[in-house]
């Protein structure tokens, strides 16, 4: 049996939900900087951590999206 690859509106949402994680991942790094308060930090520390592991597992999807 071959590879399966997505549809094209599968391949589409894969692209939006990676994006969508992308940027906030890179808003709760950033903004980790500018927080005082200890426990929203460590709030922020756990999604950059789930982000992370998100992504990770959203660009395991890439070979099986079109590329057309």
């Amino acid at each position: 049996m071959g590879k399966e690859d997505l549809a094209h509106h599968e391949t589409l949402d894969a692209h939006e939900l990676l994006n969508m994680k992308t940027i906030g991942l890179l808003k709760s790094k950033m903004m980790q900087g500018i927080v005082f308060d200890e426990d929203l930090r460590a709030l922020m520390k756990k999604n950059v951590e789930a982000s992370v592991k998100d992504v990770k597992e959203l660009k395991r999807l890439y070979p099986y999206t079109e590329s057309q």
